[in-house]
């Protein structure tokens, strides 16, 4: 396991997409950066332009284990108009593949019913969107095969969480002293 697609769309949020793809090439997961937009490059919420790995019509969703979603206005909303990337939301769910979440994306697992009685976090203000969860207030929060962090404050905890889920707890650990990650 561990071939992971972390998905742009027009204004993610830069820090918690980029830490996520950082925090696991670091440890020799492979990972993607994809685009749901027409175009490789893809512009974050604070203008930093990205140049993804490939089209999200490139990607090869047997192959892949995990789904990344970032959160970010108005990135969350073009990962959710992306009804190709839905499909895979949904069928990743239903095969109990891992997905995960951050910030506002959490909402979009809430929408469509991912998320019922599981412990599950997102960015304050947006809980109500996380539609049958128990709602939790850690950084990050594993249940099951969903990850969800809160905001890009806490990108770094939401990736560990990936890395302890594919890597186990020692990598994720090692990891965290290497990028002096205060814990």
């Amino acid at each position: 396991m561990g071939n992971v697609c972390v998905f742009f769309g027009t204004g993610f949020e830069e820090i918690e997409a980029l830490t996520v793809v950082d925090l696991l090439r670091r440890v020799d997961v492979d990972t993607e950066m994809v685009s749901v937009m027409e175009d490789k490059t893809v512009t974050g919420s604070h203008g930093i332009p990205v140049v993804t790995d490939r089209l999200i019509s490139e990607v090869d969703f047997d192959k892949a284990d995990v789904i990344v979603l970032p959160g970010g206005m108005p990135g969350t909303r073009k990962l959710e108009e992306c009804e190709a990337l839905m499909r895979q939301v949904d069928a990743f769910a239903a095969d109990g593949r891992l997905v995960c979440a951050i910030c506002a994306a959490p909402s979009i697992l809430g929408h469509r019913g991912h998320l019922k009685g599981k412990s599950a976090i997102a960015y304050p203000g947006f809980e109500k969107e996380l539609e049958g969860a128990k709602i939790v207030t850690e950084p990050a929060v594993t249940d099951g095969t969903i990850i969800t962090g809160r905001g890009m404050g806490c990108a770094v905890d939401f990736g560990l969480a990936i890395v302890e889920y594919l890597k186990g707890r020692k990598v994720r650990d090692e990891l965290a002293e290497k990028i002096v990650f205060n814990q």
